[in-house]
């Protein structure tokens, strides 16, 4: 199963924008359980979950389920509730390292098991940057369990190390979070799974969410993260390979069959190695 280019939170109390998510063309639903949903509501949140998971039919979009962070103990009873209805993916907030991903796995595994489903069918997505400590370990995700993608968050970030704000004037990220999306960025090569960029907050924003997506993009990244339907559509757009890149990179992969054990081939006129082949195989994989 590819890894989505949209991701769309929802909060998963909200039937209404359970429904409107699930029109909006996004690849996943991030079915969200922590931030956006109130302490009283949290055992009505799971229900609705799992309730949504267990109904889907064909063409609906993959499901993901944001849990509660691990100090909070209340991720237990989150995956306990939304395991059975067999969700595609669990995103991990506030994920300290590659030592959180093995905690997640072993309960995961446990509760895979109690619901006859395959062992580490259900994949993992770490928003691996909202505490100062985990930056220092995104280089260390390589063979994590369940990893599927790494993702990263600027919001908790700004609160734990005091920020008055995490963007410039101009509404560029400053300059901790620049290196926060770097460094997720190397993170997920290093460990060989997509990046996925995070959000944009103020989602009336469309010039500085469209010059965000390109950059996003244009650095490596994979998709995006989404908090309303209207971003969805600008997502699949830039992240979506245009016929001029899936063309290269069929004619690429072409070169290099025709000329197996070649570390270099001719082009159109131009020398191409084999990062450019890896360049295109990611192409050719994210249609």
């Amino acid at each position: 199963m590819n890894t989505p280019r949209a991701f769309l939170f929802v909060p998963a109390d909200s039937e209404r924008k359970l429904a409107k998510g699930a029109d909006s063309g996004a690849d996943a639903l991030i079915l969200d359980l922590e931030d956006s949903v109130g302490a009283d509501r949290k055992a009505l949140a799971r229900e609705m979950a799992a309730s949504w998971l267990g109904a889907r039919g064909a063409g609906a979009p993959q499901g993901w389920v944001r849990v509660n962070a691990l100090d909070t103990g209340l991720t237990m009873a989150d995956l306990a509730a939304v395991v059975r209805a067999r969700p595609d993916g669990v995103v991990l907030p506030k994920c300290s390292g590659p030592e959180d991903l093995r905690r997640l796995d072993a309960a995961l595994s446990a509760l895979e098991a109690r619901e006859a489903l395959p062992d580490r069918s259900i994949r993992v997505m770490p928003i691996a940057t909202e505490t100062p400590a985990a930056l220092f370990a995104l280089g260390a995700y390589a063979g994590s369990p369940r990893l599927a993608a790494l993702t990263w968050g600027g919001e908790d970030l700004a609160a734990a190390v005091g920020a008055r704000t995490n963007r410039l004037a101009d509404g560029s990220w400053d300059e901790l979070y620049r290196l926060a999306r770097s460094l997720t960025l190397a993170g997920a090569a290093a460990a060989e799974v997509p990046a996925i960029d995070t959000v944009h907050a103020d989602f009336r924003d469309e010039a500085g969410f469209a010059t965000q997506c390109a950059e996003a993009r244009r650095m490596g990244y994979a998709g995006r993260m989404a908090i309303h339907p209207a971003q969805v559509p600008l997502i699949l757009a830039t992240f979506t390979p245009s016929a001029e890149e899936v063309a290269w990179a069929e004619a690429v992969v072409s070169a290099f069959a025709a000329n197996p054990g070649a570390g270099v081939v001719s082009l159109d006129g131009r020398m191409i190695d084999r990062p450019h082949l890896l360049q295109a195989r990611r192409i050719l994989s994210s249609r």
